[in-house]
């Protein structure tokens, strides 16, 4: 059933919420990027992207999402959760021995929704971009999204796989850009600056989208319908979506310091109060 609006506004609060519950109790994971790109995620799952359940591998005649920044992986374990791939209650499993939420998203469990194994970055367009092809092959009309970190873009590898995506005119693909300004080690700017994104994608053959509000969910819901409709055309699409590392949390808006790092039990429960719901469904 589709959920309006307001339902996937206060998912969003739920979700984060998630996450945070998640890094907390094994103090480990990666809060900070997770939490600035809930909305992307809710906004894919909710509104954008044609899926089926239950989930196959091979997904014939449905929309792929493939993410390559797979650290942020427990937004994208509460998003499946909460869009019904498999039960929220084993959400708590995380990063456990035996789990199928490992820390980096893998395919030997067999957990719904996970299509490869992601983390190493760099890799993950390649991935997409092979699995576009191969839906043209097959005469497959869905699409291909991913989602990718900017401090992601600092790999060799994206930037053969940008060039060969438009050489080859793979135009059933939608590229996300988590631009948030933060990696590991402090400002992406700091560490090796992008210069000027837009222009340089533009430049290597795709078409280009850009919003600044990537933490509104509206908006965000926009700019992925808007890239529906440049998909078909020739060219890849790509969007630089601008987010907040750490988003919803105060503590943690606006630095790289919670790019990796679980809060303590005293930070949990602020959180908490920012993240305030009248009925939580918490696990």
């Amino acid at each position: 059933m589709s959920k309006s609006i307001e339902e996937l506004k206060s998912l969003t609060t739920q979700i984060r919420r998630d996450i945070l519950r998640m890094v907390h109790a094994v103090n480990s994971g990666h809060p900070g990027g997770s939490l600035g790109c809930t909305e992307y995620f809710t906004a894919l799952y909710g509104k954008v992207m044609n899926y089926h359940l239950p989930f196959t591998m091979e997904g014939k005649n449905e929309d792929h999402f493939y993410l390559s920044n797979g650290h942020i992986s427990p937004v994208y374990y509460s998003t499946l959760a909460r869009f019904d791939f498999f039960p929220v209650d084993e959400l708590r499993t995380f990063r456990k021995l035996d789990s199928r939420l490992q820390g980096h998203p893998t395919t030997h469990e067999g957990l719904p929704g996970i299509r490869i194994a992601s983390g190493s970055l760099g890799q993950g367009l390649s991935v997409a971009l092979g699995v576009a092809l191969g839906k043209k092959l097959d005469g497959d009309n869905s699409l291909v999204y991913s989602l990718h970190g900017d401090g992601e873009l600092q790999e060799g590898q994206i930037w053969e796989a940008l060039m060969f995506a438009a050489a080859k005119k793979v135009d059933n693909i939608i590229s996300t850009i988590d631009y948030n300004g933060r990696q590991i080690d402090g400002d992406t700017d700091d560490v090796l600056s992008l210069g000027n994104l837009h222009a340089k994608l533009e430049a290597f053959g795709w078409t280009v989208l850009e919003e600044k509000n990537g933490n509104d969910l509206e908006a965000v819901i926009a700019i992925l319908e808007k890239a529906k409709t440049e998909t078909g055309k020739g060219k890849p699409v790509a969007i630089i979506l601008h987010t907040e590392m750490g988003y919803g949390v105060d503590y943690m808006m606006g630095s790289h310091a919670w790019h990796g790092k679980a809060p303590n039990d005293e930070q949990l429960d602020t959180a908490f109060k920012q993240l305030y719901l009248e009925a939580p469904s918490d696990y």
